[in-house]
């Protein structure tokens, strides 16, 4: 490829300076297959098989513009009898279309500071009660994403820095091309002469602003007006420069030229396709691996294989519903047209934003506050758009697409499976431990890489555990629901020490706890689940009373109770070592623990998620102890909410090597974030839990990480409900859980899916996939016969008696006094 060119890509291409004689090297390299080689390896070090685009739908606000490019159509002069402005309702119509066709990008267009040179502009916006174009697209912009939830995007032009700020207020994302960073081009017989907002410094300047006021910015050029090679690598250079002083440009965009009819340019030749080409992969070699490098597909109709071989990773802003107003001879590709052709790629479509990931994650830092939620409530765990309506606990179809990726099992698809995806599998399967990075790279997998990691899963669970789905006849027993933690997912709490405004707060009486656990075994049960808040007036003596009390009266049961905070605390109120505690609660009749309260084991995630909760080494100091003392226990994991997949991959790693180090787990069970009344996202904070593929992917990945030291992974049927347990049990997970009774912490987030699954529907779903049921214990043993029997014969639950614990009821100021603070 050439010494120079070696040189950059062996350095850290944001930091290198590349000198004067450099660039001119760059440009007259000519080797394109070499530049395309090394663009599109650099792009796949980081998007691997992704291609992303994002769904828009296009406002053209205005068509004036106080500049006069040769080549442009989209602007023109007013016209008899047409306004010069489209109205609010125009706009809104627009707007809603698009919403309505799973639209999730606004992409406000128009020409630059019209009312500077047309009276007409300036009459019309007063109208409209406003001084300026931006001030009348910024009001837009908050109108259309209140009204619709469409994201905004802007393109308005030359700005300053307070019309930016106030654009950054409404909008997640912002843009102006550079074009060119050709000065040659603005003079007399150039495309840019007479248009003074496309003098390059004056662009720059604008770019600049942006990042100075963190703005996620869009820019690029536009190849074929007249400019050399030279001109191009200076151009990308001068971007690059503002880039790496404050890290704000989100994509490059490689636009090739159009000749319009009824333009100056009319007859200008239009770039090669090799030029596209050499430029798209110039971008890419001078940008990095990070960079999101774009060119639109409708202005190269029928080279997608060609463009993606250049190193480009996304594909653009895409409408159904909407023309590109800027080129309107060409037409958007449609949608399916767009995914079959980049899969013949051996690559995977994805939808994105109009902000990108990265600056999601940092969104403190990119976003307006007011934006913030907005953007949370559309994206996924890695920073791209939500593309389906489910979320756990909610009865909604499942995505037909995910589900199909799953069940199928025709090897063909095997062709089209990353090669890094492949061997990392293989490692998993043959027991090694993965890398982080490793993990999160199977949690990220799409398309062909999703049905892989799924099978994969399947056949490990079908090695490990058979054709048999197991499933426990238990009982929740959420003994109070008065807790002076403040977990900020944590929809069952209530009184005045909850974030919850809904519900009554109660403390059951001993007695009731009892009653209800005779009951459970009545009806075949062979455990009681018990957990609770923790109950400012409980010590450690409560829970030791617990099980004292029911194994007087059952002493065949088994005892599941406690999370490992309630052991922390109960420890800490007796003033006791959490080994002395445990030895204390398993000679009281405790006979195992829950691994809940686990949430997200990496204490970056618990400083917002559960901040005054115990941390991450607690947690796991419990349950080594717990192992130690003779108590086995479960692990859970609780996800979709603010954390990422390198975090599920973080709470795996440290699971796994306790459980090699004890071997004290009966069951990993992935546990959705059920976002409905979840205070975290009354407050704007949270996304709306993990999407299908992502819970699917949980039990998957889980299955095959853990391997060969857990065995057992379970799904939850009262937050995945009964289709979402089948689609699980095809992709790893080989355990029901428990028929509950009396489930009550999902239903209090929201969950549909009900309090009690009898052994005879835990039953019918598991035949329904063609396997094995299994009643089982707490332990993986045979439940005994004569309970079995019990289960099938159930009579009616009678009704529980929730003991008010009036002392913790809210009064109405308080309740006021939280709601507005919420």
């Amino acid at each position: 490829m050439g010494n120079v060119v070696e040189h950059i890509l062996a350095v850290q291409n944001q930091d290198y300076v590349v000198s004067e004689s450099e660039r001119a090297l760059l440009a007259a390299y000519d080797d394109l297959p070499t530049l395309m080689e090394h663009a599109a390896s650099l792009r796949d070090s980081v998007f691997h098989n992704r291609i992303s685009y994002s769904r828009k739908v296009f406002i053209p606000l205005t068509q004036l513009c106080r500049d006069v490019c040769h080549y442009c159509t989209f602007a023109h002069p007013p016209l008899p009898g047409q306004p010069a402005y489209l109205r609010p309702d125009e706009v809104l119509a627009i707007a809603r279309a698009g919403a309505e066709a799973g639209c999730k990008e606004a992409l406000f267009t128009l020409g630059d500071k019209p009312e500077r040179r047309y009276k007409v502009a300036v009459r019309e916006l007063a109208e409209l009660g406003y001084k300026t174009t931006l001030e009348y697209v910024a009001a837009m912009a908050e109108q259309v994403w209140r009204e619709t939830g469409l994201l905004p995007h802007i393109n308005p032009g030359i700005m300053n820095a307070d019309e930016l700020t106030m654009l950054r207020r409404v909008s997640v994302s912002q843009g102006i091309m550079l074009e060119t960073a050709s000065e040659r081009l603005s003079q007399r017989g150039g495309p840019h002469y007479g248009s003074p907002d496309k003098r390059p410094a004056v662009r720059l300047e604008t770019i600049r602003l942006a990042g100075e006021l963190h703005v996620p910015f869009t820019t690029g050029l536009l190849i074929g007006i007249g400019e050399t090679r030279l001109e191009r690598i200076q151009a990308l250079l001068a971007l690059r420069d503002l880039h790496r002083q404050y890290g704000h440009i989100q994509e490059i965009i490689i636009q090739n030229f159009r000749a319009k009819p009824a333009t100056k340019m009319a007859l200008a030749p239009e770039p090669a396709l090799d030029e596209l080409l050499w430029t798209l992969a110039m971008a890419r070699v001078l940008f990095g691996p990070t960079m999101s490098i774009q060119a639109p597909p409708n202005l190269s109709p029928g080279t997608y294989h060609t463009l993606i071989d250049a190193g480009l990773n996304d594909w653009g802003g895409v409408s159904p519903v909407t023309p590109d107003h800027v080129n309107p001879e060409a037409r958007w590709p449609h949608l399916d047209e767009l995914a079959r052709e980049t899969e013949r790629e051996g690559k995977v479509l994805v939808e994105r934003l109009s902000v990108y990931p990265s600056y999601i994650f940092d969104a403190a830092t990119w976003l307006d506050p007011q934006m913030v939620t907005p953007v949370l409530h559309l994206c996924d765990s890695d920073g791209l758009a939500r593309v389906d309506s489910w979320s756990p606990g909610e009865s909604v179809v499942l995505p037909e697409r995910d589900l199909t990726l799953i069940t199928s099992r025709q090897q063909a698809t095997a062709q089209h499976v990353s090669p890094d995806v492949a061997r990392i599998i293989a490692c998993a399967q043959s027991g090694e431990t993965l890398t982080e990075p490793e993990i999160e790279r199977l949690f990220q997998v799409r398309g062909d890489d999703f049905a892989a990691v799924c099978q994969a899963a399947d056949t490990l669970r079908q090695q490990v555990n058979g054709d048999t789905v197991s499933y426990v006849v238990n009982r929740n027993i959420n003994y109070t629901n008065v807790c002076y933690f403040r977990c900020q997912f944590c929809a069952f709490s209530k009184g005045k020490l909850s974030e919850n405004l809904r519900g009554t707060p109660y403390n059951l009486a001993l007695p009731e706890v009892i009653r209800r656990a005779q009951e459970a075994w009545e009806r075949g049960g062979t455990e009681v689940c018990m957990q609770g808040g923790i109950h400012p007036e409980y010590t450690g003596e409560t829970y030791l009373n617990m099980c004292r009390a029911i194994k007087a009266v059952l002493p065949a049961i088994h005892i599941h109770a406690f999370s490992p905070l309630e052991v922390w605390q109960g420890a800490h109120t007796l003033g006791l070592s959490v080994h002395d505690f445990l030895q204390a609660l398993h000679e009281a009749g405790l006979s195992t623990l829950p691994g809940t309260a686990a949430e997200i084991l990496d204490d970056e995630v618990r400083a917002t998620l559960c901040p005054d909760k115990i941390t991450t080494e607690q947690w796991l100091t419990v349950m080594e102890e717990a192992h130690r003392v003779g108590l086995r226990t479960t692990a859970t994991i609780m996800y979709g909410h603010i954390e990422r997949p390198v975090h599920w991959a973080r709470h795996l790693l440290r699971i796994k090597a306790l459980q090699a180090k004890t071997g004290g787990f009966t069951e990993f069970v992935p546990l959705p974030f059920v976002h409905m009344e979840a205070p975290i996202f009354w407050k704007g904070r949270a996304r709306k839990g993990p999407t299908f593929r992502e819970a699917i992917l949980v039990h998957a990945v889980a299955r095959l990480v853990l391997f060969p030291h857990i065995t057992n992974i379970q799904v939850s049927w009262v937050k995945m409900g009964e289709e979402g347990v089948k689609a699980c049990l095809q992709a790893g997970a080989n355990d029901l859980g428990g028929t509950l009774m009396n489930e009550s912490i999902t239903r209090a987030a929201g969950g549909e899916f009900g309090q009690e699954l009898p052994p005879s529907q835990m039953e019918a779903i598991i035949r329904s996939i063609d396997r094995i049921p299994l009643q089982r214990t707490t332990l993986y043993r045979t439940a005994p016969a004569e309970q079995y029997a019990a289960s099938f014969q159930a009579a009616e639950l009678q009704p529980i008696v929730l003991t008010p614990n009036k002392r913790y009821e809210r009064t109405h100021a308080e309740k006021a006094t939280l709601h507005h603070s919420v």
